[in-house]
C-alpha cells in the first residue's frame, strides 16, 4: 500500500523508503535560512523531503540531492519529477564520496545516520540508513571542507553528544561551528537534537538559539507550527 504524505505544494511518497519522513528532517528544512544560497546539495535525501522543503523556501536555488539506497533514491526522483519544483531538483544515486562536483555549493545539508557504534540493524537498508561510524562524519567533513564556496554553510541535525564530538574534529578540518539550534521536546528538558552550523570562518561566539517541539504531551508549541505552517497542511 502506498504511503504518501501531503504537504500544502508537494506529495511525497515514501512507500520504498527505509526511513520515512521525520521530524528531525522536516525541522532541519523548516528553521534554515538559505535566502542566499543558490546552489545547494541535499546529503542522504531519503524521500527526497528536506530537498522539496528546501526548493519551495527558496525559489532561486539548485538542489542536488544524493541517495545511496537505489529503492529510496528512486522513489525520491519520482517525487522531485511529480512537484512544481521539478526544474530546480535532481537526484545522485550515489554515495557523496562518488559525486561528480561541476562547482562548490553555497549550503550542504543532511539529517545524516548517526547510531555511533551501536549494533547495527539485521535489515541491510535500515543499517545503511539509520547507522554509521565516525569514519562518515570525518568523511562528510573533508568533502564539505573540499567543496563549499567561500561561505558556504554544512548544516547537519545530529544528537547533542554527536554534535560536541564533530565540534572539536571540523577545527581539523578548517570547519568551524558558527551557529546551534537545540531541540528538545518539552521546556525545561535537555536537548534531544542539536541543528549545527560549520562554516570555514570562525565566530568569537557561537550563536545559540532554543527551539522546544511541544507544549504539552501530544499538543505542539507555536513555535513547532510557526515553523512548518508553510509546509503541513495541519497548520
Amino acid at each position: 500500500m502506498a504511503s504518501i504524505f501531503r504537504f500544502k505544494q508537494f506529495d511525497v511518497d515514501q512507500t520504498d523508503c527505509a526511513m520515512k519522513i521525520n521530524t528531525d528532517g522536516v525541522l532541519l528544512a523548516s528553521l534554515l535560512d538559505i535566502a542566499n544560497a543558490t546552489r545547494i546539495l541535499d546529503i542522504g535525501t531519503g524521500t527526497g523531503v528536506i530537498a522539496l522543503m528546501l526548493a519551495q523556501n527558496n525559489e532561486y536555488s539548485e538542489i542536488e540531492a544524493v541517495e545511496i539506497d537505489p529503492l529510496a533514491a528512486a522513489m525520491a526522483e519520482k517525487n522531485f519529477r511529480n512537484s512544481i519544483f521539478r526544474d530546480r531538483l535532481s537526484l545522485h544515486n550515489c554515495s557523496f564520496q562518488e559525486l561528480i562536483i561541476r562547482e562548490h555549493f553555497d549550503l550542504m545539508v543532511s539529517n545524516p545516520p548517526f547510531y555511533t557504534d551501536s549494533l547495527h540493524n539485521p535489515d541491510q537498508r535500515k543499517r545503511l540508513a539509520r547507522h554509521t561510524d565516525m569514519t562518515f562524519f570525518l568523511a562528510l567533513l573533508d568533502f564539505a571542507a573540499t567543496n563549499l564556496s567561500g561561505r558556504g554553510k554544512l548544516v547537519l541535525i545530529i544528537p547533542t553528544a554527536l554534535a560536541e564530538a564533530l565540534r572539536l574534529i571540523s577545527v581539523e578540518k578548517g570547519l568551524y561551528c558558527t551557529n546551534e539550534i537545540l531541540i528538545s521536546s518539552f521546556v525545561g528538558e535537555p536537548p534531544i537534537r542539536k541543528i549545527v552550523t560549520f562554516e570555514r570562518a570562525p565566530k568569537g561566539v557561537v550563536d545559540i538559539q532554543q527551539f522546544v517541539i511541544y507544549a504539552a504531551k501530544g499538543v505542539y508549541s507555536e513555535s513547532y507550527k510557526q515553523a512548518l505552517a508553510p509546509y503541513f497542511l495541519a497548520f
